[in-house]
């Protein structure tokens, strides 16, 4: 296999992996491959594993449910990078694809398919896929009175199981040959952030929360991956941004986006179900996401569940009125400094304690809750919460750079072989968890030419 090519490049700092990719869509996906070959494989063999716990079925069904829904709804753009990443990695098509679905496929098309009449064997008792339920980032955005000098300011932790959030630690600086440069946080072998963290050369910022408890699924409609990254790579507005996304909208892995313009200082709250959306637009205030929707229509017509998380401040809610709080508390003063301790703030509202990193707290931390407070409806001492912080303004996103941090953006280390000695019910996961020292937050910026 050939060498990747000059204008590709991989830095490894700080946890982080730096990744540079540039030029017509195979080659840069070719790059890809190459560089991040170990990482691809090795996420996909997690995810196999994780999909068939999760399931009981073969990754091979959600390869192949992939290669049906997907692949005729890419562009060739797209297609040839996907093509370019499995032939880099040494992989085949179909199962990159997959994992580049990974999140609508298990989320979103699974749970409909399984309990469907028009599945060959439906299976009316089938269980939501955990990642439907509960908890799935942490995120802000504000601007004008509400920061210290009226830019904008974006922070974002992703939360997921700690087993799949070890391939979280991806930079990219994508050069394409047509559309806007973008720098992003993603994953090993996936075209779009996923994760989501996006600054673009069209000053764009681009972040999001998942909507926890979305139901509903058009299979005939085009994922969310490839929507969300023609979108970034395509848009030069937030209104345009919105437009983009929701053409041949799937309803998969449905989000609360927060969006700024560097350009004009709007920032942007949009939410898109299968029948309903939502947005609101200014130039002046404070938005959040905490896994739950704030369009009315969305919340309660396309969610299910037990509980109201906008308001259960047991579960999502308590993250929501954090926000408020810290909102409230920094108006006219956030900037970047005080965005990286917000994100990785541990105040508990519901039992109004500092200092106490559970499922509630901004800076989530599951594995150290015991959940007799109904906080965590995934279980005790569950090895899931807040895999990385981020952190950007958008001076810095006029020259392409970001702050993030590896681990908890707190800092706590997490030593996954202690965790299952303590708690042996997670042994399961022996092999596919990694221990996260702490790291500092780093500063990534997009390559320069001559390589600085």
């Amino acid at each position: 296999m050939s060498e990747p090519s000059l204008d590709a490049v991989r830095r490894d700092h700080a946890g982080w992996i730096f990744v540079h990719l540039e030029g017509e869509p195979y080659d840069r996906g070719e790059q890809h491959g190459k560089l991040l070959g170990n990482e691809i494989r090795n996420a996909i063999r997690t995810a196999r594993y994780l999909a068939k716990w999760d399931t009981g079925e073969d990754f091979d069904t959600f390869v192949n449910a992939a290669a049906a829904q997907f692949a005729p709804r890419l562009d060739n753009e797209f297609a040839d990078e996907i093509q370019g990443i499995a032939d880099g990695a040494q992989l085949s098509f179909a199962e990159v694809l997959a994992w580049n679905g990974y999140m609508d496929l298990l989320q979103s098309w699974w749970p409909t398919h399984a309990a469907s009449p028009q599945s060959q064997q439906p299976q009316q008792g089938v269980r939501p896929w955990r990642g439907r339920r509960g908890h799935h980032c942490s995120a802000f955005i504000a601007t004008g009175g509400a920061t210290c000098d009226g830019r904008i300011v974006m922070a974002h932790n992703s939360w997921d199981r700690y087993a799949a959030g070890d391939a979280f630690n991806v930079v990219f600086d994508i050069v394409p040959d047509a559309g806007h440069r973008i720098l992003m946080q993603g994953l090993p072998g996936c075209i779009s952030s996923l994760t989501d963290f996006w600054i673009t050369s069209a000053g764009l910022m681009v972040t999001e929360t998942t909507i926890s408890n979305f139901i509903g699924y058009r299979a005939s409609g085009a994922p969310e991956f490839y929507r969300s990254r023609r979108a970034t790579q395509y848009a030069s507005s937030i209104a345009q941004w919105c437009e983009m996304f929701a053409v041949a909208n799937n309803g998969g892995y449905a989000n609360s986006w927060l969006l700024g313009d560097a350009k004009t200082g709007e920032i942007a709250r949009y939410e898109l179900g299968l029948q309903h959306s939502g947005f609101e637009i200014t130039k002046d205030g404070f938005l959040s996401g905490f896994n739950a929707a704030t369009d009315l229509a969305i919340r309660n017509q396309e969610c299910v569940g037990e509980s109201d998380d906008y308001t259960d401040v047991r579960h999502n809610g308590a993250r929501r009125l954090r926000f408020m709080q810290l909102a409230e508390r920094h108006h006219g003063r956030i900037d970047v400094e005080l965005a990286k301790a917000m994100i990785a703030d541990h105040h508990d509202v519901y039992l109004e304690r500092d200092d106490h990193p559970c499922s509630r707290t901004i800076c989530g931390h599951l594995e150290l809750d015991d959940a007799r407070f109904a906080g965590s409806d995934q279980g005790p001492f569950n090895p899931w919460g807040a895999n990385d912080g981020k952190v950007v303004d958008s001076e810095m996103v006029r020259d392409l750079t970001f702050w993030a941090r590896w681990g908890h953006p707190c800092g706590r280390p997490f030593d996954a072989q202690a965790f299952m000695l303590r708690h042996p019910q997670w042994n399961w996961l022996n092999g596919y968890m990694r221990d996260r020292p702490s790291w500092p937050w780093a500063r990534f910026e997009a390559l320069r030419p001559g390589g600085g």
